[in-house]
């Protein structure tokens, strides 16, 4: 089970939405760079600042609208006719650089260990890579969890709002970031056991 499988649900909240912007000729290439490069800029600000825990209430509200972006662009790809071979490129390579940008900033706050969320970020885009790989090989883009994106969003949501209203945070709170890395692994499994067997 991983949160992925509400995104119907949330895609059809937005689809209103979506509607108005395909009509204003907004593309989906250009929100998946806005997303990306407001993740970026967030992520980086959110690093810069570290020391003030206040800053990192940012993060679960970012998290949520990159969500509602994600679900928007890809919308716009199937629903509007707007999927290019560079939207595919771009949709994947954002990911993991925006997930990179939005999780770095824990590097800087005890108790977290640098080198557990440098672990998390690897595994995070060895995560997408493997679910990409699927879809390549001939069957389907892999979004198995338990750690997928959806899943992420959520729990750096948790700990950003845990930081900012908690700091500083107890020392059993660096057991945080290898449980996380140890789910990133197994979805990493996951997501290549599932995506050979239409192979075999």
């Amino acid at each position: 089970m991983t949160l992925y499988e509400l995104k119907p649900r949330f895609q059809s909240l937005l689809r209103p939405m979506v509607a108005t912007i395909a009509r204003l000729g907004i593309t989906a290439n250009q929100v998946t760079l806005a997303a990306a490069l407001l993740s970026v800029g967030i992520g980086g600000f959110v690093a810069a600042r570290a020391d003030t825990p206040a800053v990192f209430a940012l993060l679960p509200a970012w998290l949520l609208v990159r969500m509602a972006f994600n679900a928007i662009d890809g919308m716009l790809a199937r629903e509007f006719g707007q999927q290019t071979r560079l939207g595919a490129y771009l949709n994947e390579l954002t990911d993991v650089v925006s997930d990179a940008a939005l999780y770095l900033p824990f590097a800087f706050v005890a108790p977290f260990s640098a080198h557990w969320v440098w672990a998390v970020i690897a595994l995070a885009g060895l995560s997408e890579f493997a679910g990409a790989l699927g879809q390549g090989l001939g069957g389907t883009r892999r979004y198995d969890g338990p750690m997928g994106k959806s899943d992420r969003a959520l729990v750096f949501g948790v700990l950003g709002t845990w930081v900012a209203v908690a700091a500083p945070l107890p020392e059993l709170a660096a057991w945080a970031m290898p449980a996380i890395a140890a789910l990133l692994a197994w979805t990493v499994f996951n997501r290549v056991r599932r995506g050979l067997q239409p192979a075999a």
